[in-house]
């Protein structure tokens, strides 16, 4: 594989990030969230071959009887039963596969939410333009074998950029409620720029990709929630994760303390997109709005 040749500045802009990370890490706040994200890392890698095998589509069964519910589940059902049957579609990131989202999985579960699947994909074939094509065909196979109008999205580092591109540039807002994203480069990271593969190359900051998806998206209609991490150890500007754009209904939420692994098991984490995708109500009470927690 032939060597990266980097501009000089680029290489000095990846170095003071560096040094600015290595000061966060250092705080005593963030300790706690290094110990996790290690010890998830060890967890992750024990079940990412569970993960390699595709997914295939299979209807669950929604579920109307409030018999043998935990309170959670219960109450989920009781309030809107419609959300608790939105089918939710997970989307991992390059070098990942869907076992990152066992426990996100888990937890929405016991939020009441019944039906998720899962798209695979692989860093050495695919790019981020026919992975969002493929996750369109995907999210249309789920509605019309579920009958569910609209699913929701979410997708973990790159799997948010093919989402947004889905929504926001193939008219993939028809069909998808809510796009979330977790640890997701939005404007772009540094460590893209050392790895020599087309997806991190689409990853790149100021690459044609990202201005692509810096151009106006009048009339986009998905709502966004957007989780990242002032920690991300893959997201360099960590502020990368944040989402701003004039046209998209975003609310950033800044989860302090964790990861870029960990962001999809974080409790926090699971809560707040468990809350979020409750209320359907297109009035969302604050778009446009930054939370931090």
């Amino acid at each position: 594989m032939p060597a990266v040749s980097l501009p000089t500045s680029t290489l000095a802009r990846i170095g003071a990030e560096a040094a600015k990370t290595r000061r966060t890490l250092l705080s005593a706040a963030t300790v706690k969230g290094v110990a996790i994200e290690a010890a998830w890392v060890t967890a992750h890698v024990a079940m990412y071959p569970l993960g390699i095998v595709e997914e295939q589509v299979r209807i669950q069964q929604e579920r109307h009887s409030l018999e043998g519910l935990p309170p959670t589940q219960r109450g989920l059902l009781v309030g809107d039963i419609v959300a608790a049957g939105t089918p939710i579609v997970l989307v991992h990131g390059i070098f990942d596969n869907r076992s990152i989202f066992t426990l996100l999985r888990r937890g929405l579960h016991r939020r009441g939410f019944g039906s998720t699947y899962a798209l695979n994909y692989s860093p050495w074939t695919d790019d981020i333009r026919s992975m969002a094509a493929r996750l369109g065909d995907l999210v249309a196979q789920v509605c019309d074998e579920t009958g569910h109008e609209q699913v929701h999205v979410i997708g973990h580092s790159m799997g948010g950029l093919i989402g947004r591109y889905l929504v926001q540039r193939m008219g993939g807002d028809d069909l998808v409620h809510t796009l979330v994203t977790l640890g997701t480069p939005h404007s772009g990271t540094l460590p893209a720029h050392v790895v020599p593969l087309e997806l991190a190359r689409q990853m790149r900051i100021g690459g044609a990709l990202i201005n692509e998806l810096a151009e106006p998206a009048p009339g986009c209609r998905t709502r966004m929630l957007v989780i990242w991490s002032d920690i991300d150890q893959l997201v360099i500007p960590q502020a990368h994760g944040r989402l701003d754009h004039p046209d998209l209904k975003a609310r950033n939420v800044l989860i302090r303390g964790v990861g870029h692994l960990s962001l999809p098991v974080d409790g926090r984490v699971i809560r707040e997109i468990g809350t979020t995708l409750a209320l359907l109500d297109d009035a969302d009470p604050s778009p446009h709005t930054s939370n931090t927690m």
